[in-house]
């Protein structure tokens, strides 16, 4: 070897040191100016992340506050009681006249529930549900007001749009917001006045998607209502839940709904506590996804018909 190449070889090595002597310096550098940066950063993003928490925790208790109130006995969740007269005491959970509430309600029912969604982030579910889910010829059931509408993907993806209730004065406001509509947007709905657990003006496997945004609530017999879901959904459809129901994470929480049953249901013609998975699991429906919202309380369910 030449002394010229030695020379070369050893400028070589002692740039190669020189730079991995500055890269180390420059990592080191960054590391005392992550650590003295780390505290700050961390008290900066758990402030955040409590903040966050805090709302959550608030809009779930506001919604809560909200839409429930007044108190009866622990257990008027499970049946009808008698006073200590021997006088029967009427349990609104398990009356089956339901839709004389939703009639009563349903000029007033937007204005009332509204702000309670809007808390909860309640319109971003029923959003998401129906953008990334929904196609073809779609069902509605329980649509009451139309509080879905808005949110269906365009006539590209859904084709037709049928709201169903068992409701007239609930589905007058849903014309109502119709006719708000562009005649091309809405030429694709229907509404119709029917009952969820007796679909017999559709066919069998009628329908690419069925939906029910907070119904399993609001039905006489809810796993009767998925049953006959089931029956009008195409073999590759799908049945798009939003409900409310009991949580099975915070048993303080559910004891809350309980409490207060009785006089929800009077309210709202709604049974908030019911177990919906359980109702979804006995109507033999297929769960390709469960999540849940608002500490276990709001379930969000994508099912397939077992056909």
């Amino acid at each position: 070897v030449s002394p010229s190449q030695k020379h070369s070889h050893k400028k070589d090595k002692r740039f190669k040191l020189s730079t991995t002597l500055t890269s180390i310096k420059n990592r080191l550098s960054f590391f005392t100016l992550c650590v003295d940066m780390s505290l700050p950063t961390y008290i900066r993003r758990a402030g955040l992340v409590a903040g966050a928490g805090t709302v959550y925790i608030g809009a779930v208790y506001l919604g809560l506050q909200l839409y429930g109130v007044g108190c009866k006995h622990p257990d008027d969740h499970l049946t009808s009681t008698a006073t200590t007269s021997g006088n029967k005491v009427k349990s609104y959970v398990f009356d089956p006249r339901r839709t004389a509430t939703f009639q009563r309600i349903a000029h007033a029912y937007d204005d009332e529930i509204a702000k309670d969604e809007f808390v909860m982030g309640i319109n971003l579910l029923r959003r998401a549900l129906l953008y990334f889910h929904a196609r073809g010829d779609v069902l509605e059931v329980g649509a009451g007001t139309g509080r879905n509408l808005g949110y269906y993907p365009g006539k590209s993806t859904v084709r037709k749009i049928v709201l169903t209730d068992s409701s007239d004065k609930m589905l007058l406001r849903a014309k109502d917001k119709l006719k708000c509509m562009s005649a091309s947007e809405r030429e694709r709905y229907e509404i119709i006045e029917a009952n969820a657990e007796n679909l017999q003006l559709f066919g069998d496997n009628s329908f690419d998607t069925i939906v029910d945004t907070f119904g399993l609530c609001s039905f006489d017999d809810p796993v009767k209502v998925l049953k006959e879901l089931q029956r009008v959904c195409r073999p590759d459809g799908k049945i798009l839940l939003l409900e409310h129901g009991r949580s099975k994470s915070y048993e303080g929480l559910s004891g809350y709904l309980d409490k207060h049953a009785e006089r929800h249901a009077k309210n709202w013609g709604c049974v908030w506590n019911r177990d919906i998975d359980k109702i979804v699991k006995e109507a033999g429906l297929n769960m390709e996804k469960l999540d849940t919202w608002h500490f276990g309380t709001t379930y969000y369910i994508i099912c397939k018909p077992s056909k």
